[in-house]
This record gives C-alpha cells, sequence and structure tokens, in this order.
C-alpha cells in the first residue's frame, strides 16, 4: 500500500523574528515493514542554512536556519511511503516469555561480548526517560497484564486493549507537560500520552519498550468525503520480542500497528522525537497551526 503524506507546520508571529534555527523530523524512516519512496522539505521564507543527518536512534533529521526577518515560518514535509503487512505476532511457542526476556537483559554485564547487538539496543529502552519513567502507580496497573507465562506480544496485546479501555481520549486534558501519573489517575488523554503510559508500564517490569511518531490514515464517516488537512500526527509503542524484532501496537485504537500506520521515527519518548522544534529570535506571541494529508495511492 503507498500513501502520499504532506505535513504542514505553520508559525505567525505578532512581531518579527530576526533568527530562527530548526530541527525536523519529518523525513518518514524506513523499516521492517516500511519504504520512503521519497522525502522532501519545502520551508519559507528560504532557509540560509539547511543540513541533513542520522540521529542516534537513527532518524532522519533536518537542520534549517532562516537568518531574515519574517512574522510567518512555514515547513511542509512531502512525502511518498509504500506501506507493507505489519509482522504477525509469534505464536507463544516460538518466543520467549515476559519473565525470560526480563532476566536476559539484567544478566548483560560488560564482558559478555556475545550478547547480539539487537539485545543491547533493546536494553536502552528499558531505562527510565524524562516522560516515560517506571513507577509502583504503573507497576500496580499494569500487573494484570503481566500474567506469569505470558509472551511480550500477549502481554502488549492485552496492555493495549486494557488503556483502550479504561482510558478516556481528550485531547483537551493533557498537554505535553502532563505527567503519567495525572494521565494514569484522571484516565485521560491523547495518543502521546497511552504510547508513554504502556512504555512506562514495560519499564516498570525491567523490559524495553520504545516510543514511535507517525502518521494514520482517517476515514471519513459514511458519505462524506475527507477533508483536507483532516488527517493526524500520532504515536504509538513498540515492544521488544528476541529473534523477531521490534513490534508495534496501538493503544489508542487497539490494534497491532498495520497498513495504516506511517512510521516516522522513534526514541525512547516524544522528546527524542519530536517533529519540529527550535528557537527564534523575537516574535513575542505566535499562534501555531498544523494540517496532515495522509492520501492512499492507487
Amino acid at each position: 500500500m503507498k500513501f502520499h503524506i504532506t505535513h504542514t507546520t505553520r508559525y505567525n508571529y505578532s512581531q518579527s523574528v530576526s533568527l530562527c534555527h530548526s530541527e525536523a523530523r519529518l523525513s518518514p524512516r524506513g523499516c521492517a515493514n516500511q519504504q520512503c519512496l521519497s522525502s522532501r522539505l519545502q520551508i519559507a521564507p528560504e532557509p540560509a542554512d539547511y543540513r541533513e543527518r542520522l540521529d542516534f536512534f537513527g532518524n532522519r533529521v533536518a537542520y534549517f536556519a532562516v537568518q531574515r526577518p519574517h512574522t510567518q515560518l512555514t515547513v511542509t514535509a512531502v512525502s511518498e511511503v509504500e506501506i507493507n503487512p505489519a509482522i504477525k505476532l509469534p505464536n507463544q511457542n516460538e518466543t520467549v516469555t515476559w519473565e525470560n526476556l526480563s532476566a536476559q537483559l539484567h544478566n548483560i554485564g560488560p564482558l559478555k561480548t556475545s550478547t547480539p547487538a539487537a539485545m543491547l539496543e533493546a536494553r536502552l529502552y528499558s531505562l527510565d526517560s524524562e516522560m516515560a519513567a517506571s513507577s509502583a502507580d504503573l507497576r500496580n496497573y499494569a500487573s494484570a497484564s503481566f500474567k506469569p507465562g505470558l509472551s511480550i506480544a500477549e502481554v502488549a496485546l492485552n496492555l493495549t486493549q486494557r488503556i483502550y479501555r479504561d482510558f478516556n481520549y481528550d485531547p483537551s486534558f493533557t498537554t505535553i507537560a502532563t505527567p503519567l501519573a495525572t494521565v494514569l489517575a484522571h484516565k485521560r488523554g491523547v495518543c502521546q500520552d497511552f504510547a508513554h503510559l504502556a512504555i512506562a508500564c514495560f519499564r516498570s517490569f525491567g523490559l524495553p519498550a520504545r516510543y514511535v511518531s507517525g502518521y494514520i490514515e482517517t476515514e471519513p464517516p459514511p458519505g462524506q468525503v475527507k477533508l483536507a488537512g483532516s488527517d493526524a500526527s500520532h504515536a504509538w509503542f513498540s515492544v521488544f520480542i528476541p529473534g523477531t524484532g521490534w513490534l508495534d501496537f496501538d493503544p489508542t485504537n487497539n490494534c497491532q500497528a498495520g497498513e495504516q500506520h506511517v512510521t516516522l521515527a522513534w526514541g525512547r519518548d516524544y522528546s527524542d522525537v519530536t517533529p519540529l522544534k527550535g528557537l527564534a529570535v523575537g516574535g513575542s506571541k505566535h499562534q501555531v497551526s498544523v494540517s496532515v494529508d495522509v492520501v492512499r495511492k492507487t
């Protein structure tokens, strides 16, 4: 399945900005079931400096600097991707239990040079990060999913279903700064919160989980035309299964991430994969508008 994606972010400033430096993680990455066919950034005003690199996690990052006065900054990412069917959930007898994986990760020592690189990388994602840290309350909530003898995939699927059932999607309740303790206490939030919640639950049991940013294709109500810009940025979580790799789960939509999920970047939490961030000199107050179109190509 192929998609054409247009993601436009527009900053309107009440006063002139004399200089801005920005980083964008808006180019889809390649992964097990996804190929990025093309991706380009359109920036207005035209930047005086533009560079691209891969960050620590392998995400594609564009740095740019606008060095002339402006009252509006527009960044549009235009990409084409091809999505293959998601990796199927392994059978229980084909994967380790969550207890076994936890033991393997915590038995990795500095002298064990035979440890597979994938396992060493996975261990990084079992450590706390600022926005997805383990806690006793999260472990207590997650314990119903971490039943003895279950596989990693079974735990992830059960936790995905429980978050979908127990929490209300409420875009007015949280901001980027809302702590997970508040989300857990009030059972409200958005996709970003639910992804962080699932990740922190896994980390509360010493297990790796990572944050995935991207898009999801949405469908209009029956009989209605899809509105331009009505798609949205999305977030979900991914868990590591030895011998299989990383499997993605979407607690906002109660599903394994599939052909309608487009991956942009991944990291320990949202702060590692912020789509667009930077520093502006001047500007005073500003307003931000974002529109996303995910169009299936036939």
